[in-house]
């Protein structure tokens, strides 16, 4: 789970103007951290189904943003990708 002060980072690095709190951006950037401190949980505690499912919801509904961003904007998505080190 992220603290607020992480997410408030993240937000702030990944935001687009001033008050951005909800362009795709910065829903992936937030979701791609969930998702690091998920995986890393996962491998001290392979056992735990209910947490490896919420992981490949998170991952799904980033997967569906990142291919949202891409149709709308092909030249921030390949920049988020780059940003992020995600893999695609």
């Amino acid at each position: 789970m992220l603290r607020k002060e992480q997410k408030a980072a993240v937000i702030e690095a990944n935001r687009t103007h001033e008050n951005d709190t909800g362009s795709p951006e910065v829903q992936i950037a937030i979701l791609t951290e969930r998702i690091n401190t998920l995986t890393a949980h996962m491998q001290k505690n392979p056992q735990d189904k209910h947490s490896n499912r919420g992981l490949l919801k998170m991952v799904g509904k980033r997967r569906s943003l990142l291919d949202y961003l891409q149709k709308k904007d092909i030249e921030r998505y390949r920049a988020l990708i780059a940003k992020l080190n995600i893999r695609k």
